[in-house]
């Protein structure tokens, strides 16, 4: 994959092709959670609907699955943050720590949704159709930003030695896993979800 400062990239299908087998993570991928299981239950998972539960099992497992991510935001496309791997997401981080960004991961969502507009309006100018994905490599992190069917996106920030065929081959089951159930009542009782959690 290359590797300049930002690019734009086409994810083919939602079901993308697995990276070579040496590229892949040790760990198997599980079975998308039955309804009503919250897999890794994330505090803020109990009381949903068993679609809501399910994105959060699914996120979480996307977590747990690919070494070297440090934060994964799923942003509507208001830039209203849906879904947080980062159970003290309204917490401020304390500046010494290496392992994320200054804020919480409400920044993340931020810059999301800021990217997803830019490169938007790159593509427009261009006539380069629909963005897909966007990767920005930096000197101490990565930022990977997928677009999900409905207009939302999914925003990782990963280590800046992660494997960025593994990081984008997970983002794409999650898009196509997450893209047909992310309803609007369902992006509404996500919404509602993380702003009872501040």
């Amino acid at each position: 994959m290359r590797t300049p400062s930002s690019s734009a990239a086409p994810v083919e299908s939602a079901e993308p092709a697995r990276p070579a087998a040496s590229a892949r993570p040790a760990a198997s991928a599980r079975p998308a959670a039955p309804a009503g299981s919250t897999g890794p239950a994330e505090p803020v998972a109990y009381g949903l609907s068993s679609e809501a539960r399910n994105l959060h099992w699914l996120l979480t497992n996307l977590v747990e699955e690919v070494p070297g991510l440090l934060s994964v935001a799923v942003v509507s496309s208001d830039g209203l943050m849906l879904l947080s791997s980062d159970p003290g997401r309204n917490v401020e981080r304390p500046a010494a720590n290496p392992t994320g960004p200054r804020g919480s991961s409400a920044d993340l969502a931020t810059i999301v949704s800021g990217l997803g507009s830019l490169t938007i309006g790159a593509a427009k100018l261009m006539d380069g159709g629909a963005v897909k994905q966007t990767m920005v490599a930096m000197e101490e992190g990565s930022l990977f930003v997928m677009s999900i069917s409905d207009g939302s996106l999914l925003g990782v920030h990963a280590t800046p030695d992660c494997d960025m065929s593994v990081v984008a081959y997970h983002m794409a089951l999650f898009v196509g896993r997450a893209g047909h159930v992310l309803t609007p009542e369902l992006r509404s009782e996500l919404r509602q979800s993380m702003e009872s959690a501040r």
